[in-house]
Order: structure tokens, then C-alpha cells, then sequence
């Protein structure tokens, strides 16, 4: 492969790592997010409809490792 080629291919890698930790962030809210929901909902006081839907979000929230889950807490964490 020649210079430019590796040139290519680097800068090619890193925008794709770029895309790909953007998309990482915009995961974590989501997770942060459900986590919270999770968190401070009232199972029982749920229509039947979305039991099934709610238990998976638990399911999938409770999954998730304790580093990923710090993670996606603190990314929508406001800060004071």
C-alpha cells in the first residue's frame, strides 16, 4: 500500500471511529434515559397494553454492565 493509500485508509478509520462514538453518545442518552424511567415507574399502575414492552425495558436496563449503565446515567445528568 502506498502513502497516500495508508493516508486514505487512516483518515477512512478515523471518521468512521468518529461516527461510531456519535452514535455510542446518542445510545447512552437513550439507555440514560430508560434507565431513569425504569427507575421511577410504577409497574403496577401500568395499562396491561404495555406490561410486556415495560418488563422487556426493565429486562434490557438491568442488562446492561454497571460501567455502561454509569455511563449512560451521567450523559443526561444536567449539570448544576
Amino acid at each position: 500500500m502506498t502513502v497516500v493509500g495508508e493516508n486514505t485508509g487512516t483518515y477512512m478509520l478515523g471518521k468512521e471511529l468518529d461516527i461510531l462514538m456519535a452514535e455510542r453518545g446518542r445510545l447512552l442518552k437513550v439507555a440514560g434515559a430508560a434507565a431513569q424511567f425504569v427507575a421511577l415507574m410504577e409497574s403496577r399502575a401500568l395499562p396491561e397494553s404495555v406490561a410486556t414492552e415495560a418488563e422487556l425495558l426493565a429486562e434490557s436496563v438491568n442488562a446492561l454492565s454497571e460501567d455502561t449503565l454509569r455511563d449512560a446515567l451521567a450523559s443526561i445528568t444536567r449539570p448544576k
